[in-house]
Parts: C-alpha cells; structure tokens; sequence
C-alpha cells in the first residue's frame, strides 16, 4: 500500500506508477520499503518441493528439509554469517560533509535527506533533538543570568518567575512539537498503513500478539454473535494483561529497587572515608547493571501475554516499564538528599556531578566502546591473515562487505527484541530533560550544560550512524511514541518539585507556616497545573495548512470514488434495461 496523489494508500501496481508520490529523493519507493522487499526476496526462498534437497559446500552436505527458508538454513549452518543493510557510499559520504561534520551550524540538520536513508523514526529522533536543543537557548540564556547576576534580596521574586518559564516552557515544547512532527509526516510520504504495521520486522522473528486480528475478522465475519464475544475476551484479557504486568513492574520498584537505592543513598550520606565512598559507588554501579538487565529480561517476557496491535506498540509497552526503573535509580538519590538535607549547596553540587561527570562520561562510552570494539575486530582479522603468512602492510578488506561486517550493530542495551539504539539515545534525553527541569530552580545553569551537550550530541550520533555502526534497519513509525509521554510526565513532576524547592526557600525555620510566600506556591502550582492540562486545548496538535491538505485528499478521494461508483451503477442499470427489452 502506498500513498497516492489524492491522498488514498492504494495498492502499488507498476503499470499506474506516476498516480503514487515520489520519495523526497526521487525515488518510487522508501527506504523502509526497500527493506521489506529485500527481505520478501531474499527469505521467500524456501524448498517447495515434494522431497528434503541435498547441499554442499566445502566438502560438508547439508539436508534442505521441506518447507524450510534456505537463509535461516544457512545462518543456522553458519555458512551465512549475517544478512544486513549496507551503506550507500555516495549518500554516507554526502550526509558526512553537510550532517556529521558541520559543527558550526550548531543544531541544522538536513532532516530531509536523513529520512530516505534512514528512514522515518530516525529522522523523526533528529528532528526532536534538534528542536529540543534550539527551544534550550533561552532557557540557558535566562539560567546563566540567574547564576552571574547577584539579584540578593531579589532571588526569591526571581527564582519563581524562572519556575514559571520553565513550566511553560516545557508545555509549549511538547504542543509545538506535535505540530513539528504532523508537518514532517504530512511532507513525507509515508504510507498509513506502513506505519500502523511493525515498521522494522526482522525475519524469523516470531510475533508475540496473543492472536491475530485478521483471525479475529474472520471469526466475526462467521458468526457475528460469536465474533463480538470474541473481540471483547481478546480486548478485556489485553487490558487486564497489560494492567498485571504494569502492576508486576509497579510493584517490583517499589519492594525491590527502592529500598537498594535508599540504602545507597543513606550509606554515601553516612561514610566519611573517600575511598569506601568510592568502593560502595562502584558496587552500586555494578550491581545497578544487572538489575537493570533483569528488569528489562522480565518487561520483555511480560510484553510476549500483551495483545498489543504491532511492534512499535510493543517497544512502547517496554520504554514505559523500563523508564521505571532508570527513573528511580537516577532520581531517588538526589530526591533523598534533597528531602533528608534541604540544602541548595548540596543539591547543586550532586547536580552537577550528575550533568557533568555523566553525560561526560556516557558520551565517551557510547561512542568509544563502539569503535574500540570495530578496531579489535580489524585486529583479529589482520592477526589472522598473519598467520595464514598473507602481506598485512597496506591490508585492505576482501570486499566492502566484510568490513561492514565488523562493525557493531545498531542495537538497544536493554530489550533488543523490540527496540534498537533509539532507545538509549532516547532514554538519554528524557533522563537529562528530568533532572534539568526537576530541579531548575536549584541550579538554573543546568540548561546551559544541556544545551552544549545536546550540540555536541546531534555530531556524534550522526558520525556513530554513518561511521561507526551497520546501516541500521528500518523503523516506519512517524512518531518518538512512549517517550513523548514521559516527557509530558517529566513536566508533571517538575510543577511538584520545583514547588516543594521554593517552599523550602521560604520556609528557612522549618516552621512551615502559610505566608503570603507560601500561599503564592500554592497558587502558582494549581495555575500551572491548569495551563499544562488546558494549553493542549488552546493549541491544536496539527497545523491548519496538514488539516486542510487532509480535507483536501479526502474531498478529492470521495469525488473520485463516487464519480467511479455512479458510472458502475448507471452501466449495469443500461445492461438490465437492454436484457428486458431483447
């Protein structure tokens, strides 16, 4: 099914080729598109014949049974190493010079070409990454002022006006990019009916639907009686199911991983020594590891009893269960001494350990890992060829592919079933947005630091895709799905946090007294909480020119069909009146 000129997704026939719209590049058809041909090409080989094939290959037979796929037959063989995407060379090296290596224009990004290379959900994190930078500019303006202009006696009337920009902020960047993302979506052609299916199915890879809906369709077109019992079983038992594991995962947080982050936030309190401070972090981080990893093993086995529509909704299901469990390892600590403490010196000084020392260190990680593993790749090659006695002084790669081959995949840490790399990229930035917007009014600068490292940010993720990483396989989502959620529940958080943080500058005796200060808070939270819940109302989620273009095609689709249907019912009304009259 691909979209047409009138704005309907038809069914793709060659012969009609110039009634479909044309990719941004020219071509007929999208990279995601592509892929799926590749695939249906490439995995429809199977042994249709009435007897199990012989194959050989270097001296070993191997039985094809039937009904087999032949790639799975060799990969299990391990006769084909691994079936992957290749880069286009002239495109990675146009996106290199005018996307990865274009420092000086800070957060410009050629999204259009990004989308027919990588296709929509890459493009889409991009395109967010780089609003999301842009729309920090006046915070971290605002923040650096905050920080060098002594206001004194003035700092409690400043702080709040900062909390309420902060909040509206946050508000108008989530409505606003809704708008982004209809208009990007309403530019490129992507098929509807694409994008409500998996978008990125590798091969092989067993659905975990409860049933499906296509089996549920049949069933209802038997027996309508019968089939309404059965849709509402199939949607009740998905409810409840995804109502049980999101209670299973609820309820793990709390009993299990909030008592271990309490207790390492009490010890780090408590220990005076540096250096078993640095021994019980290093623990921590190690055993934080591992329970992530099961937490995201269990989501993952819990997602399987989901009767969810596709895979996107799938990974969705997982970004929220999994979310829990990063949001309570990186936020119960600074929550902890924030409530124990309530000292702004401290709290800032784990803030900026955080923003700092994290990022800093993630970056290098996420980055450097990669190519440290590719180069010890290369290593063992060349070692190899040593050893055979071959010539390694120039040495160069027996085809393009075997040097795409070594190179890392794409891939999520946690979940790989459902997700790819876009979830830690992902996980990255709703993390940061969190602890800057959590605790603004404790350390206004904090915008500043993220708005540096989201600059450097769009570069190297750009360079990891294009340099570093296999080309990655296509998702055909038009949307960052769960995550644009969380961030709306980040701003949520935000309204309660930053209140309780002015509360307690104005509370200095611990006396917690309703003063006119204190009544202001309360006002100014109900405000807020208001406009964030009334702000959608105001702004629509699409763009006027996207709803027109709509009505448009619909109007054009509707014309088209009823013109089309008209001549039908006219030419068999003619046909009957002739067969009467003969």
């Amino acid at each position: 099914m691909k979209r047409t000129h009138i704005g309907m997704d038809l069914q793709f026939e060659m012969e009609e080729v110039e009634a479909f719209v044309k990719q941004p590049d020219g071509s007929v058809f999208s990279w995601c598109e592509r892929f799926h041909c590749y695939c249906h090409l490439i995995y429809g080989i199977a042994n249709n014949s009435k007897s199990a094939k012989t194959l050989k290959f270097d001296g070993k037979e191997i039985f094809w049974e039937i009904g087999e796929n032949l790639i799975q037959k060799l990969e299990s063989e391990n006769i084909v190493k691994q079936v992957f995407p290749l880069h286009d060379e002239k495109t990675r090296k146009k996106l290199l010079r005018t996307w990865a290596l274009r420092w000086w224009d800070c957060t410009n990004q050629p999204i259009d070409d990004i989308y027919p290379y990588y296709g929509a959900k890459i493009a889409i994190y991009f395109a967010f990454l780089g609003m999301y930078t842009r729309w920090l500019f006046v915070l971290a303006a605002f923040g650096l002022t905050l920080q060098l202009v002594d206001f004194r006696s003035m700092k409690l009337v400043v702080l709040p006006v900062f909390f309420v920009v902060v909040i509206l902020w946050a508000v108008m960047f989530c409505q606003f990019w809704k708008r982004k993302n209809a208009a990007l979506l309403a530019r490129w052609p992507l098929s509807s009916t694409v994008e409500a299916h998996s978008g990125y199915k590798i091969p092989g890879r067993k659905d975990s639907s409860l049933q499906s809906p296509m089996e549920l369709i049949k069933v209802l077109e038997a027996d309508r009686v019968k089939g309404k019992q059965v849709f509402q079983r199939y949607e009740w038992l998905g409810r409840f199911m995804r109502f049980r594991n999101d209670a299973i995962i609820i309820f793990s947080i709390i009993c299990l991983q909030l008592p271990f982050e309490l207790a390492y936030a009490h010890l780090y309190g408590v220990i005076s020594s540096d250096v078993m401070k640095f021994g019980l972090t290093a623990v921590y981080l190690f055993s934080i590891q591992y329970i992530t990893k099961i937490g995201g093993q269990v989501s993952v086995t819990l997602i399987k009893n989901e009767n969810n529509e596709n895979t996107e909704k799938r990974a969705d299901s997982l970004v929220y269960k999994v979310f829990g469990l990063y949001f309570m390892q990186t936020y119960i600590g600074i929550f902890y001494h924030a409530l124990l403490h309530r000292n702004f010196s401290t709290l800032r000084k784990i803030l900026i350990q955080r923003l700092l020392l994290s990022e800093v260190l993630e970056n290098l990680v996420e980055n450097s890992l990669p190519y440290l593993k590719y180069s010890y790749k290369k290593y063992s090659v060349r070692h190899k060829k040593r050893e055979k006695g071959e010539s390694t002084d120039k040495f160069q790669f027996s085809s393009r592919v075997e040097k795409e081959y070594l190179k890392p995949t794409y891939s999520a840490s946690i979940g790989e079933e459902l997700e790819d790399g876009l979830f830690d990229d992902f996980l990255e930035l709703a993390l940061q947005f969190g602890m800057i917007l959590m605790f603004a009014c404790a350390f206004p600068p904090a915008f500043a630091f993220a708005a540096l490292n989201n600059i450097m940010e769009i570069r190297t993720d750009a360079l990891k895709l294009l340099v570093i990483f296999k080309r990655p396989v296509p998702r055909a989502a038009g949307t960052v799905g769960a995550w644009l959620n969380i961030f709306q529940f980040l701003t949520l958080m935000s309204i309660c946090t930053n209140c309780a943080l002015l509360a307690w500058l104005y509370d200095e005796e611990g006396k917690w007294k309703v003063e006119p200060g204190l009544k202001a808070i309360l006002i100014m939270e109900h405000v807020l909480l208001l406009f964030k819940f009334g702000f959608p109302r105001l702004v629509p989620s699409e763009p006027a020119w996207v709803r027109a273009n709509r009505a448009k095609h619909t109007t054009q689709a509707q014309n088209l069909c009823s013109k089309k249907l008209l001549r039908t019912i006219s030419g068999g009304e003619k046909r009957g009146i002739k067969m009467k009259t003969g």
